[in-house]
């Protein structure tokens, strides 16, 4: 009985720490206008390019998840509520006019480490999917090279190199500041190179796409340091709090948690 009830009060801080964070997170949210690449900017050869490229991590991430819901019912809802999360996150635009979209944080830095880039790149597609259907953010058409951007590249990028890091014994705070920079960066990379390859027409690829990513350094680079500090607290504030969960979700072990 006494377990059954320890239980019940773990979920329930559980649920009280991730609701806190949204809070916060939800306050700093300011009204949008355009976000990621806007609807109608790609060719429709070009959406469709994406849109193939970024099918096969979504449909990876959604058996990811049907399988480890499957050894942890309670994993959905962690998986629920960090789809939550990159969506705040995601709905803090700064539009950047000359490159045809936007900067604003990502938030997949966070969802890469703590449940992984596969289910982070299934999270970042929902959260894209309700923004471009309800708020007009980004939109259908660039659906699939905005999953490739945010979800693919920034997932995995930010994953990789926190693992690489803390296989190295790099401080987990100093991990996952950088893994979040990497993965906020390497969206806006990404986007670069799809907005050059798909608005170029006859014009060379190298002098747009470097004319692109220009366009972003004034707000995505501290942006990226912003998100990067953001994925560092929530890590760290889970380390310090919720270590248990670090090892349910697989960034740390046991022994780690102990110490």
């Amino acid at each position: 009985m006494s377990s059954q009830k320890s239980k019940v009060k773990s979920q329930k801080h559980e649920i009280t720490f991730f609701n806190s964070f949204l809070l916060v997170t939800l306050v700093l949210v300011t009204d949008a206008h355009a976000m990621h690449i806007s609807e109608g900017i790609l060719p429709f050869n070009w959406a469709a390019l994406w849109f193939a490229a970024a099918v096969p991590f979504v449909a990876y991430g959604l058996y990811r998840l049907k399988k480890l819901s499957a050894v942890d019912p309670s994993f959905k809802p962690l998986v629920g509520l960090m789809a939550a999360i990159v969506f705040i996150i995601s709905c803090m635009p700064i539009p950047v006019p000359t490159a045809g979209t936007c900067s604003h944080p990502a938030g997949t830095g966070i969802s890469a480490i703590l449940v992984g880039p596969a289910i982070s790149v299934l999270v970042t597609a929902v959260a894209l999917l309700i923004q471009a259907l309800f708020l007009a953010h980004g939109g259908l058409s660039t659906w699939g090279a905005d999953i490739f951007s945010m979800g693919v590249m920034g997932s995995f990028a930010g994953f990789l190199t926190f693992r690489a890091l803390r296989s190295v014994k790099v401080n987990m705070a100093v991990a996952a500041f950088i893994a979040g920079v990497l993965a906020d960066w390497a969206t806006y990379m990404t986007t670069s190179v799809e907005l050059a390859s798909g608005i170029r027409g006859d014009s060379p690829f190298l002098p747009l796409f470097y004319k692109i990513l220009i366009a972003f350094i004034p707000t995505q680079l501290p942006l990226g340091i912003l998100e990067g500090a953001m994925t560092s607290g929530m890590v760290v504030l889970l380390y310090k709090r919720r270590p248990d969960l670090l090892v349910k979700m697989g960034v740390l072990k046991a022994e780690e948690a102990a110490l």
